[in-house]
């Protein structure tokens, strides 16, 4: 890995823009630790270091981008020519443009730390000690589990710059670090799967006995499962799949979606879109969220953004681009899967805002219903324009607060619209997950459950 100095490198980047031309470049250096523990061992231990620049040039409005896997001064340099080769062949875009500081003057960053030292200096064998510790956590809670699928422990200190030649300037680090089993419960021919994770920005952050728990519970407590009997009914989703539902929900918010008619909220600004009580919030300024961070992929500043706000439809998810193609500001919302593609549009922080109610409480509040652990065929079950979803699932009944039989091979069904509205509880137990969304436990008034 170099020591570039990545602003200085993205700066002097953007500082060659010639008249008539816009520059951005964003400089990224990262480094990654993953391990796999299985039976006691190491199975596998891979250790990346990653550094690139992707550099994009605007003329007349057509657009070109390239990059490059490396920070030597010869490779940007030509990474720069490529970029504008490219834009030559690019197809004229009236809003195709990068964004300017006095697009986002009244918005302040809010400052967050989210970097930890000491992650860097843990030892490699701590970490693959770590993993191979949870694997045995994880088999001595119930003799039922027989072995894990994987034991793993996996981190990333990522740092970034973006700079463009119209006055953006903009340096990012962040620390993040997990460990996670997934553990096969084993009961006579029966075999069941359930997974745990703990995650922070620092080593000592992870608690390894509540990844083990968690792993061990939702498998155990699935032993047994069959299949209902079809009808329509209250289903409660468990928080990760909650977060999961939230992320769909959240692509079909993004104004990138909408422009291209690839959304079910096409033309629905102002509508009521979700039950009453419903505000569904991004806000990547809050240092709990994995996906917080200060600026986005363009460098204009997060913030707090209500996109459904007492179930009416408030705003979209926007980019520069998007933004001056729908006649609106940026909402701080470019995102990117790194250095090899310019940015995107995307929710970092997405969550609902809480109800009062405990998952007890909520699963109390209703006679009978079907607790949804996990779902399977969520994209290819799911019409991002239609809305129309139906999905694999396995649980548990409810019935009278308590859990009961566990099932499994069934198809959860409704549209996206009507879960929205038919929303009946939020919990009070959000929690921050992998990913841009976060989860909670949820109380869905009635879905289609299909089984035998």
């Amino acid at each position: 890995m170099t020591d570039v100095d990545l602003l200085e490198l993205a700066r002097s980047v953007a500082s060659s823009a010639r008249p008539g031309e816009q520059i951005e470049a964003y400089a990224v250096r990262s480094r990654d630790v993953d391990v796999n523990a299985f039976e006691g061992e190491v199975e596998s231990l891979a250790t990346a270091e990653i550094e690139g620049v992707g550099v994009r040039v605007i003329v007349d409005h057509r657009q070109g981008y390239a990059w490059a896997g490396s920070l030597a001064p010869e490779v940007v340099a030509e990474t720069l020519e490529d970029a504008r080769d490219n834009a030559a062949f690019g197809t004229p875009d009236e809003f195709s443009a990068l964004v300017a500081p006095d697009e986002f003057a009244n918005i302040e960053a809010v400052p967050l730390d989210l970097w930890r030292d000491e992650l860097l200096r843990v030892p490699t064998a701590d970490k693959v000690a770590l993993a191979i510790e949870l694997e045995a956590a994880t088999k001595a809670i119930d003799p039922r589990i027989r072995k894990l699928r994987s034991a793993s422990y996996g981190d990333a200190a990522a740092e970034s710059a973006v700079a463009n030649s119209r006055g953006v300037e903009v340096a990012t680090r962040r620390t993040v670090c997990s460990c996670s089993a997934y553990a096969m419960a084993e009961d006579g021919t029966d075999t069941q799967t359930g997974g745990g994770f703990s995650m922070g920005r620092a080593f000592g952050d992870l608690d390894l006995e509540e990844a083990a728990r968690d792993a061990v519970e939702r498998a155990v407590r699935l032993l047994g499962a069959r299949q209902p009997a079809s009808r329509r009914m209250p289903v409660v989703l468990d928080p990760h799949v909650t977060r999961a539902l939230l992320s769909l929900i959240g692509s079909a918010l993004s104004a990138e979606a909408v422009q291209k008619g690839r959304s079910l909220f096409v033309g629905r600004e102002g509508e009521e879109v979700a039950a009453p009580g419903i505000t569904l919030v991004d806000d990547p300024t809050i240092a709990d969220s994995f996906g917080a961070a200060t600026h986005d992929a363009e460098g204009v500043p997060t913030r707090h953004l209500e996109l459904i706000g007492a179930g009416r439809l408030e705003a979209f998810l926007h980019s520069a681009y998007t933004a001056r193609r729908g006649a609106t500001v940026t909402t701080g919302s470019a995102v990117r899967g790194g250095f090899k593609s310019p940015p995107g549009v995307g929710a970092r922080s997405l969550h609902l805002v809480p109800g009062d109610r405990t998952p007890e409480q909520i699963m109390a509040s209703v006679p009978e219903a079907l607790f949804v652990q996990s779902v399977s065929g969520l994209h290819s079950g799911t019409n991002p324009v239609s809305g129309d979803f139906s999905v694999g699932a396995e649980g548990l009944m409810v019935r009278g607060g308590e859990f009961a039989e566990p099932v499994r091979e069934v198809t959860i069904a409704s549209t996206l619209q009507r879960m929205l509205h038919d929303i009946v509880h939020v919990g009070s137990d959000l929690e921050w997950l992998p990913g841009g969304a976060a989860g909670m436990t949820l109380l869905i008034a009635d879905m289609s459950v299909a089984g035998q």
